[in-house]
């Protein structure tokens, strides 16, 4: 599923060897170090400051020294999520919003086109882990649109050897690795109310530990969850497959837990999602919820008329509903400021403006959230952008394709999910 979101990226922006980069690197690991991320005085959403406008945060003294990001231990993380764009990763961007943990994902037919580790995303991933940030790396495998291979079989022979492949890239490098990203999404209808979907991913785990445990020892830092459950909010969802998912991933000594992706209309139908797993985990396991967001919500109110007095403030004709604006923006792209007056505009966006701060409370609270992760850009531009498209963008950080180059030379950024993801680090 296209997280918080599959639009991850953004144009040519990210070299991590860049001068930019190594700013924002340094600038990062700075903050990081001194424990100065803005956070308002009730732990909500704190306002919009300086360095939400790239003001001081961004902006390295004459002569300071780059240093590496030091990476907190995966225990109640927030990470920025790239998704399939890790080609994509900005230290500068990552610096802005404090953030020393990554995570996306890899398709591992992509295997079957040279060395894992020469491609550009996954060398960029493993740049990153190189230089200090924490990293996880779920691996897709893409059979929507055939039938999953049986263990035994040629098709799932060609599964573990582009296995292999990436194992043979991260292992040692990478902190995590998801078996799998989506599986009852990236799997035929057919097959996910069978046992084939959990006789197929319970190989590819077996495969990776026998693996790791060859290759690496008890020295690899590299650690496996299963990943991940999706859909938890809809009781069908919650089956004897699932249930099984659940009973591997606990009887299994070497898997960590489980990854989910909490794609919801509110809180309360993502906490469906806790209630679900919670209950399975071991005592010393812990979960990822390495993408979540409001989208389901966003979705239902595509087709609103624009708020009246945003419409009147910036020569919009009344009546434009709110895909047309987002169009209009994909199509010329706004200031940062038109695209927060926009946003906020709306009381369906503005009424769920503290959902980082809020869910992540919850998780945390549980005691057993391990790294999550929010959308950081957009993948890519959506100038066809309609009444039916999917909004990924009204969950992105930043915001390269509907926004102009905002403040310290960043793209315009949405500054509700920036000020949280910030103040939440």
């Amino acid at each position: 599923m296209r997280g918080s979101g599959t639009e991850s990226g953004g144009g040519p922006r990210r070299k991590s060897t860049s001068r930019r980069g190594l700013l924002g690197l340094a600038a990062g690991a700075a903050l990081a170090t001194a424990g100065l991320a803005a956070r308002s005085a009730d732990g909500g959403r704190d306002p919009v400051t300086a360095a939400d406008d790239g003001g001081s945060f961004g902006a390295v003294p004459a002569g300071a020294v780059v240093s590496q990001v030091t990476a907190p231990p995966a225990s109640g993380v927030l990470g920025a999520n790239y998704n399939e764009s890790l080609d994509m990763i900005d230290y500068a961007e990552l610096g802005a919003v404090s953030a020393t943990w990554m995570r996306g994902f890899y398709l591992m037919s992509d295997a079957d086109s040279g060395e894992p580790a020469t491609q550009t995303g996954m060398a960029t991933l493993l740049q990153a882990s190189s230089d200090g940030y924490g990293t996880v790396l779920s691996t897709k495998f893409q059979y929507h649109d055939t039938t999953l291979p049986a263990p035994g079989t040629a098709a799932m022979d060609t599964a573990l050897t582009r296995l292999d492949k990436v194992l043979a890239a991260v292992l040692g490098k990478v902190d995590i690795v998801t078996i799998g990203n989506e599986p009852f999404y990236e799997t035929r209808q057919a097959d996910r109310t069978t046992s084939a979907i959990n006789d197929f991913y319970e190989a590819l785990a077996r495969h990776a530990i026998r693996y790791r445990s060859t290759h690496f020892g008890t020295a690899c830092k590299t650690v496996f969850y299963m990943g991940a459950l999706n859909g938890l909010e809809d009781p069908a969802n919650q089956n004897a497959q699932t249930d099984r998912w659940m009973t591997f991933v606990a009887g299994n000594a070497d898997i960590a837990g489980t990854d989910i992706h909490p794609h919801v209309a509110g809180i309360d139908a993502a906490q469906k999602y806790l209630d679900y797993i919670l209950p399975h985990l071991r005592a010393d396991q812990t979960f990822l919820a390495t993408e979540f967001s409001l989208i389901q919500l966003w979705k239902q109110h595509m087709s609103d008329p624009v708020d009246p007095s945003f419409a009147s403030a910036y020569g919009i004709a009344a009546g434009t509903l709110v895909w047309q604006v987002i169009h209009d923006a994909a199509n010329n792209p706004f200031t940062e400021q038109k695209w927060n007056d926009f946003l906020l505009s709306n009381t369906w966006f503005a009424n769920h403006s503290t959902f980082i701060t809020n869910w992540m409370a919850r998780m945390r609270d549980t005691g057993k959230l391990a790294v999550s992760g929010y959308g950081i850009t957009q993948g890519a531009p959506i100038p066809d952008f309609g009444a039916s498209s999917t909004p990924w963008v009204l969950n992105s950080i930043f915001c390269p394709y509907v926004c102009r180059i905002g403040t310290g030379g960043l793209p315009g950024r949405d500054r509700t999910w920036a000020s949280s993801f910030r103040a939440a680090q």
